[in-house]
């Protein structure tokens, strides 16, 4: 594994709010009604890494560069009445590489939807709904499950509903179950279905302080070689509002994860997430996560085995620490002219493995843990042209430093872009 300092910046922030969820997300609801809005873009793009990690038929990594073209049409509303509060998000897009490489298709999705949904029926009980859907090429780190970019499509969706019942005027809960599914064109043993049944208690202990215990339970069902798991959790935690514009969420506690036909072990587990408008000209946004994730499990490594043919030696790690940090601002000079940017961190540690025997394959004996870190960051300027032309341009460096063949590499990635929206 490389040990070096990348040096990065990233690129290409989505519109709307659906760029405000994901581990981002501190509870918080729109405030205002806002009318159907339009926007029409198209970006223009170099990459100098478009499938990273790609290996060609004599087992080199290869680095193919190509310029891409990203037209995208996009719209946003938000409904705000006494008893009901919505918003519906969408940008439906593609990206087309003009030199591909071979193994991966030219044309790609880049599209999501989303959809918010809040209702009172009383002032004591109300329900909570958070949905979204993607089909797209590139990971968005923040949404907690993609560690490392593919060279295919994958579609990712996420569902969670919940009920809310004020008991007294300091003490509540939150009732719910949360469902998710990944579903990857051209990546085996990476499919992934999971449901999770959670319990908030939340007492009021100030003005400004909620103090939370939530347990969740979880089951995960893999794809191929994957196995299923399921998780427990026991989390305490808070949620402070420093002002009216600032808020933290903290949640620590044990998470119990057990493998079927594996291993069991607990780990740690924490989540963080602030937000803060420090003042009309600057956003700071924050998210912190660590625990045993089930995506990404199955590995091929170098073991020098014999392998009746096959490159790889196939191994599934039943222990799969990781951390993932986030940090994202924007910053406006002028009403004209504004700045973005952001890092994204992730840190993984794979452990108890066990060897997946295939036809003709000799035992490799012990299997070795692996690391693999990821950073990625990015920076860029957007440029009001007037009411509603908007022009963009962006950097974007990503490193990964990986112990598992073919995940260890470089991404440069520039745009320009401009949007229309009415």
């Amino acid at each position: 594994m490389k040990h070096r300092i990348p040096v990065c910046l990233f690129g290409l922030l989505t519109s709307g709010f659906a760029s405000a969820q994901g581990l981002y997300y501190v509870g918080s609801e729109a405030q205002e009604s806002m009318p159907l809005k339009w926007v029409v873009g198209v970006s223009a793009i170099y990459d100098d890494n478009v499938a990273p990690g790609s290996l060609d038929a004599t087992g080199r990594q290869v680095d193919d560069s190509s310029f891409a073209i990203n037209p995208y049409v996009g719209l946003s509303m938000v409904s705000i009445t006494p008893q009901t509060t919505w918003d519906v998000y969408a940008r439906l897009g593609l990206i087309y590489y003009f030199d591909a490489p071979d193994y991966m298709d030219d044309v790609n999705s880049q599209s999501r939807i989303g959809f918010n949904l809040t209702h009172r029926f009383s002032e004591r009980l109300r329900l909570s709904s958070r949905n979204f859907v993607s089909y797209e090429l590139e990971p968005d780190y923040s949404y907690g499950y993609a560690s490392t970019r593919s060279t295919g499509e994958y579609f990712f969706w996420q569902s969670d509903n919940s009920l809310g019942y004020r008991w007294t005027e300091r003490f509540a809960t939150y009732t719910g179950i949360r469902l998710s599914g990944t579903t990857y064109a051209d990546v085996d043993n990476n499919d992934r279905f999971t449901w999770e049944a959670y319990n908030q208690f939340r007492y009021q202990l100030s003005p400004q302080t909620v103090l939370t215990a939530d347990y969740r339970y979880s089951q995960t069902y893999g794809d191929g070689y994957a196995s299923d798991t399921s998780d427990h959790y026991v989390l305490g935690g808070l949620e402070h509002r420093f002002s009216p514009n600032t808020i933290g969420v903290l949640r620590a506690g044990a998470q119990f994860h057990s493998v079927d036909n594996g291993s069991n072990s607990t780990s740690p587990y924490a989540e963080f997430a602030l937000n803060s408008q420090i003042n009309t000209q600057f956003r700071v946004r924050s998210f912190a996560r660590y625990g045993i994730e089930n995506y990404d499990t199955v590995q091929g490594l170098d073991l020098n085995a014999p392998t009746n043919g096959l490159s790889d030696t196939l191994v599934e790690y039943d222990d799969r620490q990781t951390l993932r940090f986030g940090i994202s601002a924007d910053y406006a000079i002028s009403p004209m002219l504004s700045l973005f940017g952001g890092i994204d961190y992730i840190p993984t540690s794979y452990s108890d493995g066990r060897w997946i025997p295939r036809p003709g394959e000799v035992n490799p004996g012990s299997i070795p843990d692996v690391d693999e870190d990821i950073f990625s960051a990015y920076i860029g300027l957007s440029v009001k042209f007037n009411d509603y032309l908007t022009g963009t341009a962006s950097y974007t460096f990503t490193d990964s430093s990986s112990d598992i063949v073919g995940r260890d590499y470089d991404r440069n990635r520039f745009s320009i872009g401009v949007s229309a929206e009415f």
